[in-house]
């Protein structure tokens, strides 16, 4: 008999915020333009600083444009910037509540190397420094826990790529992807039949450790997973990309089960280069001598973007799905809440 998921657990509505996605990504390009961030010719590159949630719409957009970057994108995830970034170099301060310490600290390197910047934040310090040196501010509405803005967050991190010369502006493609977006949230959400794809996946993976892999595109999007299953859940998983992890990685399968329960989440691209489609093939094959169980999802969607947005709003609801029939609220990161309390007193 099937059990059926209850959301009694879900406090806050986090839920009802992933199934926002779409709405997100069309009111993001809207904030884009309210900012009146102005083109820059950055020859160096477009950098994203931030952290968790927020840097995660930087790794996304590079997932999604993809082979059309035609100047570096770089995540940077940490107190400086790197070294070579300078004046010719766009940078994206992305911080969700304005205050996380190492996306200040970047802003403040930044600043003290003239490099032009753009900030996307709801407020706080970032907010109130960038107001000070009269740099944009894209303005994101508050009252979300920062990993459910990514759709703020990730159309941020595509326009600064385009507005640094970095890749084309895929506005067409945000707007196909939020379109597509709406149709998914019907087809997976709470009211979606029990054997629904996002509420069979989130079955299967409840008792297990996941690790989750992708190639190009989806590689991004396993990290996604990875971080929503540790937040929303509450549970450790893993990720890792292909084709590097058929180098080492792959060899830990043969042992996994005496070790625990582990399960293998497969995320495949059809656009994907040919021999990365069969890396994931091979790889599922190998990981089902130690995973249990392996599963393999695909893409949806027309669009580099589209595909990218259909994994990620799957991937946000098996993390909600998988949090519930645990008897976790999403809200809850309590070991999170204990770094930032003991970093602040010290």
């Amino acid at each position: 008999m099937t059990t059926v998921i209850d959301y009694a657990n879900d406090t806050t509505g986090q839920l009802d915020e992933v199934l926002g996605l779409s709405e997100h990504l069309r009111d993001a390009l809207w904030r884009v333009d309210s900012s009146g961030a102005k083109p820059v010719e950055a020859t160096g590159g477009v950098i994203i600083a931030g952290m968790g949630g927020s840097a995660s719409g930087g790794r996304l957009a590079q997932g999604a444009i993809g082979p059309r970057l035609k100047r570096p994108l770089v995540v940077a995830d940490g107190y400086a910037l790197p070294s070579w970034a300078g004046p010719s170099t766009l940078v994206l301060h992305s911080s969700y509540s304005g205050n996380t310490e190492e996306t200040v600290s970047a802003y403040d390197d930044a600043a003290a190397r003239s490099i032009p910047r753009i900030v996307a934040s709801t407020g706080g310090a970032l907010v109130d420094r960038a107001r000070r040196d009269g740099v944009p501010v894209v303005p994101i509405p508050g009252g979300f826990q920062p990993r459910a803005a990514i759709g703020y967050s990730l159309v941020a991190a595509m326009e600064a790529a385009a507005l640094g010369g970095a890749a084309p502006s895929l506005r067409d493609e945000i707007e196909a992807a939020a379109d597509l977006a709406d149709t998914l949230a019907v087809e997976w959400g709470p009211d979606s039949g029990e054997d629904s794809l996002a509420k069979s996946l989130a079955r299967a993976l409840h008792g297990t450790v996941p690790v989750i892999a992708g190639g190009e595109l989806a590689a991004s999007v396993a990290y996604r997973w990875k971080c929503q299953f540790n937040e929303n859940a509450q549970l450790p998983a893993f990720a890792s990309a292909l084709p590097e992890l058929n180098h080492n990685e792959v060899v830990g399968w043969e042992s996994a089960r005496e070790l625990g329960r582990f399960s293998y989440v497969s995320l495949e691209d059809p656009g994907a280069h040919p021999r990365n489609q069969l890396r994931a093939e091979l790889t599922a094959e190998i990981a089902a001598a130690g995973a249990d169980p392996v599963l393999r999802v695909t893409a949806r969607g027309e669009t580099r973007v589209e595909r990218l947005i259909s994994l990620v709003l799957l991937g946000d609801l098996v993390s909600i799905y998988a949090a519930v029939l645990r008897g976790a609220d999403p809200i809850d990161i309590p070991a999170i809440d204990s770094i930032k309390a003991s970093l602040s007193s010290r």
